[in-house]
């Protein structure tokens, strides 16, 4: 099952693409206890990985083997990506370090932080409506398809269609968790329980046929893989409907999700509410930084260790329970149900504006005085930027990114050509119409 992975960094890494994956696991033990659960809870934080997702694993290993195979053409490809925005991240920052011009289209619920993150990396972005079906021309894999068909030398890796998207997990994610364990100090060394969200279904494929074939060849034992999936995506079962969590369920099955019988144990449906409060809970109570798909993951795992299957599990103090939190809370800090934080804080609110005299919520006068002079700063926007071709805030040619040859990117121009084959649609609709987008 290996494919030339290592386990750890060794001495100076030649770029943040080698810093992708490597990934800890983590000890979840302070819920587990809240829980009255008696197993290892772990938690494979994905958000330590480069870009900050699981999706770097994908994108990396997605552009490599485009190159390999001369899909990908140095100086000539440009690569248009359809994602919830953390497959477009590890896309963008593939493509900012080996050359590529990147287009990423993305639904307009998808945070703003998503598409900062995005335009950092030098990548174009075009918002599509979060409520148009895949099928839809409208749809960000429509809007997508359209750009590659228009654009000379337009290549989309497809993420819900290419073998390497779970071929990552099932040589490198599943390699992690298997050598954590083993080098670890827990008695048993196997996993009884995996649980992780599906998206494109590329983690929880590449993880779940990752164990059943070493279930097969090595005679390991069972693990129970566990799927979590938003009520309102059809992958877990159920109809077609609107939910805010991002990155996970969809309204049609991805080619690369493995339905096969025996792959995947059970399917658990998760709801908004319980995936931010566990979100919020692994923040508060674990000091880990996860997103809101991390939350869901996490609900799932608890309920099914409280249902009558998932019982047994839970009362082995020996069994290793492993769940894959996906992404950081750094792409969600400006959505409501993270800014809705709890005041958990208050129990020593009294005696901090008893020594200070004050509520806490106000400035003191010397603060109050620097507040009312930044305020008089002038700030200057759009540094650096100027009209391109008659397009306002477009990166000055001068300054985008070279390769790592020196010799400057294809002479497509993202804006402005963008614009022509999407007649009267914004290239950056941001999914806050009063947000000012970057």
């Amino acid at each position: 099952m290996s494919d030339t992975h290592t386990h750890h960094w060794a001495g100076v890494l030649a770029s943040a693409l080698d810093a992708v994956g490597h990934t800890p696991l983590v000890r979840l033990d302070r819920i587990a206890a809240q829980e009255g659960i008696r197993c290892n809870l772990l938690g494979k934080c994905e958000f330590f990985s480069a870009g900050g997702s699981v999706k770097d694993r994908i994108a990396k290993r997605m552009v490599e083997y485009a190159e390999k195979d001369g899909t990908l053409v140095p100086g000539t490809s440009v690569v248009i990506e359809p994602t919830s925005g953390n497959t477009g991240i590890g896309l963008a920052l593939a493509c900012a370090i080996k050359g590529y011009q990147c287009i990423i289209t993305l639904p307009a619920k998808m945070s703003l932080e998503k598409e900062v993150m995005l335009r950092a990396l030098g990548a174009e972005i075009v918002r599509t409506p979060t409520e148009a079906a895949y099928d839809s021309p409208e749809s960000h894999i429509g809007i997508a398809k359209k750009l590659r068909d228009a654009i000379p030398g337009g290549v989309i890796l497809d993420q819900y269609s290419n073998p390497h998207n779970p071929l990552a997990h099932y040589h490198g994610t599943y390699e992690e968790i298997t050598y954590a364990l083993k080098t670890s100090p827990l008695r048993r060394k196997d996993v009884a329980l995996l649980v992780a969200g599906a998206g494109t279904g590329g983690t929880i494929s590449g993880l779940a046929r990752a164990f059943r074939d070493a279930e097969a060849n090595d005679g390991l034992a069972h693990t129970v893989v566990v799927a979590a999936d938003p009520v309102g995506s059809i992958l877990g079962g159920g109809k077609a409907g609107n939910y805010q969590v991002e990155g996970i369920g969809y309204d049609f099955f991805p080619d690369v999700l493995d339905r096969s019988e025996g792959v995947v144990d059970a399917w658990v449906k998760t709801e908004d509410e319980e995936s931010f409060a566990a979100t919020k809970r692994v923040i508060r109570t674990e000091g880990l930084f996860v997103g809101g798909s991390s939350g869901s993951a996490l609900a799932a795992c608890l309920r099914y260790l409280a249902s009558p299957a998932g019982a047994p599990i839970a009362a082995d103090p020996h069994a290793n329970v492993v769940v894959v939190l996906p992404d950081g809370v750094r792409n969600y800090m400006s959505k409501p149900w993270f800014l809705a934080q709890a005041d958990e804080g208050a129990g020593m609110r009294g005696v901090v504006e008893k020594v200070l005299g004050r509520p806490v919520g106000e400035p003191g006068a010397a603060a109050a005085e620097a507040a009312d002079i930044s305020s008089e700063t002038p700030i200057k926007e759009n540094v650096g930027r100027k009209k391109v071709g008659g397009s306002e805030g477009e990166l000055d040619d001068s300054k985008r990114p070279t390769n790592n040859g020196g010799s400057a990117r294809s002479s497509f121009r993202a804006g402005a050509d963008i614009n022509k084959v999407l007649p009267g649609l914004p290239v950056a609709l941001s999914a806050d119409p009063a947000a000012i987008t970057v």
